[in-house]
């Protein structure tokens, strides 16, 4: 009957260690949050410092910087995958999420954009701003995490905003809605994610 009861307890130890490995694996270190945060904060700014201070007519070209953000967003998650010993449901609902975020996001460009009438080019950050606070509030929802609940918000109310602003200025509310939403809560899941792991 001792022996019964110390393995029902050792079940309980080895279960609990799971879940806290499991959870530790996915409060995640905010990297793809900084990364992401960061290109876009750079691209957007120098976006509008191109197309206002330098006059720059091909100021669009700075996005390409995101495709260099992929590559190195690709090869992180493939070493990390390599050294992952856990995989958890919320970690991969999680990833399901984003990627849906992207294949939207592509989309909504490339079909907006092709429809847009000049004057409307406007439309194009409201969607944007849109599609960027979904991924972030059910993030904050899987995570159990209120900085990117409240990030996904800001972009829901960032999106009105940019009804009544120039377009011209509008680039700018990308700008705020990745500190918001991305770089704030980024570092904020990194201190937590150290905290966590020692």
């Amino acid at each position: 009957m001792q022996d019964e009861s110390i393995t029902q307890q050792e079940s309980l130890a080895i279960i609990e260690s799971m879940i806290n490995k499991a959870k530790n694996q996915f409060s995640e270190n905010g990297f793809a949050y900084l990364l992401w945060g960061w290109v876009i904060l750079f691209c957007s700014s120098s976006q509008f410092v191109l197309q206002h201070l330098f006059h720059f007519s091909r100021h669009y070209l700075v996005w390409t910087l995101t495709w260099l953000a992929l590559a190195v967003q690709f090869f992180y998650y493939a070493r990390k995958k390599r050294q992952r010993t856990v995989r958890t449901y919320t970690g991969e609902i999680a990833g399901y999420v984003w990627l849906s975020f992207v294949i939207m996001l592509i989309l909504s460009l490339v079909l907006i954009n092709s429809a847009l009438q000049p004057g409307q080019e406007y439309i194009s950050t409201i969607v944007i701003l849109v599609l960027y606070g979904m991924p972030t509030f059910l993030s904050g929802i899987i995570l159990k995490f209120t900085p990117l609940i409240i990030g996904g918000v800001c972009c829901w109310l960032l999106s009105a905003v940019a009804l009544v602003l120039p377009h011209d200025f509008s680039v700018l509310l990308i700008s705020v809605a990745v500190i918001t939403a991305w770089i704030i809560p980024g570092y904020l899941l990194r201190s937590r994610y150290k905290q966590e792991n020692g």
